[in-house]
């Protein structure tokens, strides 16, 4: 008798004939599908005319999207194989296969509908008892575009490139008038390079209306952002958590500069929970005097350190030009002394463990290091889709616990 299973791939049944035998009763992909059946999926109906053939049900298409970015993939043609090959997928998809082009005519498309989504899963939330606002955090990251680096403009390169081309015409020209009119293939390359250069000062007028000194070409909303190890071709995705690692809010900008995201990222946390928060976590690059004048004004407790004293805290060690300068506003005054107390710091402590796990998560676990999709309006969607599944798997894991 053999001491090895029984070994047969072209039997009947290679699979069970319920998922759930197979998967279990308490998958993921089990769990996303019951959520997306209690939600109000009439924003997704309504961005459709009456006009036209079949179309795949919004809430396949959605709860196959949102599976696909729980468990870290983001390519459309990924997520056509595995709607083949995969159980959860095939289950999700109730036996259909979408094709590339539908599923990425469905992220592109719903914006409106998605960011409804969003606020109803924080409704789903809350009602659990997750999502508390008692104390937010707040941070920002940069996120590579689907561009090419090299590929940009700028006004020297946009001259350099008039005067090649220039040059290129004229080579041609006379070696069109030396074969007597004989050579159809310069002529014709000459007018495809005379229309090269037509476009050359649309390019430039729109790298001088960007306020851009370096402009893509594959992505133009993109910009060359600043993060450690030097710059990237991006965008800045910013977003607001609670103490329990729920994202609040979110948005994706081409902010340079996180000065101007403290406000806007409170006021959608509010305007998303209807609820208002009670104190805001940020690091040093979301501090202004305008920003905790307003927030403090509001009645929120503000824990967002000037830079100076960031460094402090970061590294246990006043600066030196700290203890020289005399703080004459009495605001940033006030601010530091709460800040050094041991209360203060322990908040101010509880910001790393908040709101950068989220982004390790997204980054590291749900490759979302760089975009899919190009232009601001696109990538906020993607950002959106991969801020509720990391919702949901929250939601799920609590559950289960």
């Amino acid at each position: 008798m053999s001491r090895f299973l029984a070994y047969a791939p072209e039997q009947a049944y290679l699979l069970p004939p319920t998922v759930r035998e197979e998967l279990g009763a308490n998958h993921l992909c089990f769990f996303i599908g019951r959520v997306v059946t209690h939600l109000d999926l009439g924003e997704f109906e309504q961005a459709y005319s009456a006009e036209g053939g079949e179309l795949y049900h919004p809430a396949m298409m959605l709860s196959v999207w949102l599976y696909a970015y729980a468990v870290g993939i983001t390519s459309a043609r990924r997520v056509q194989l595995r709607v083949v090959e995969d159980l959860a997928f095939r289950y999700l998809a109730g036996g259909a296969k979408p094709d590339n082009w539908a599923l990425s005519a469905f992220r592109r498309r719903h914006a409106r509908a998605l960011n409804d989504v969003f606020t109803q899963v924080l409704e789903m939330a809350r009602q659990l008892g997750m999502g508390k606002l008692g104390r937010v955090a707040v941070d920002a990251t940069r996120i590579q575009a689907h561009a090419c680096p090299d590929r940009v403009d700028t006004e020297q390169k946009l001259r350099n490139e008039r005067a090649r081309l220039r040059r290129q015409i004229r080579r041609w020209q006379k070696a069109c008038d030396g074969d007597d009119g004989e050579a159809g293939g310069p002529a014709v390359a000459i007018a495809a390079v005379e229309q090269e250069l037509a476009g050359l000062p649309r390019r430039l007028q729109q790298l001088r209306k960007s306020g851009l000194k370096k402009r893509s070409r594959t992505d133009e909303d993109a910009c060359f952002l600043r993060q450690r190890g030097g710059y990237t071709l991006g965008y800045t995705a910013e977003i607001a958590v609670s103490d329990d690692h729920v994202i609040v809010a979110q948005r994706v900008t081409q902010n340079r500069s996180d000065n101007d995201s403290l406000q806007p990222l409170v006021e959608q946390v509010e305007q998303r929970c209807g609820a208002p928060v009670g104190a805001v976590l940020a690091d040093s690059g979301f501090f202004s005097g305008a920003n905790v004048n307003e927030l403090e004004g509001r009645g929120i407790d503000v824990y967002v350190p000037d830079p100076t004293l960031a460094h402090e805290l970061n590294t246990g060690q006043r600066a030196k030009s700290a203890g020289c300068a005399r703080i004459r506003n009495p605001q940033l005054r006030r601010l530091r002394q709460k800040l050094r107390s041991p209360a203060g710091r322990a908040i101010y402590a509880r910001r790393k463990a908040i709101v950068e796990p989220v982004f390790g998560v997204l980054k590291q676990q749900r490759g979302m290091r760089q975009f899919r999709t190009r232009t601001l309006a696109k990538v906020g969607i993607e950002f959106t889709l991969a801020a509720l599944a990391y919702n949901l798997t929250r939601i799920f894991v609590q559950q289960c616990a």
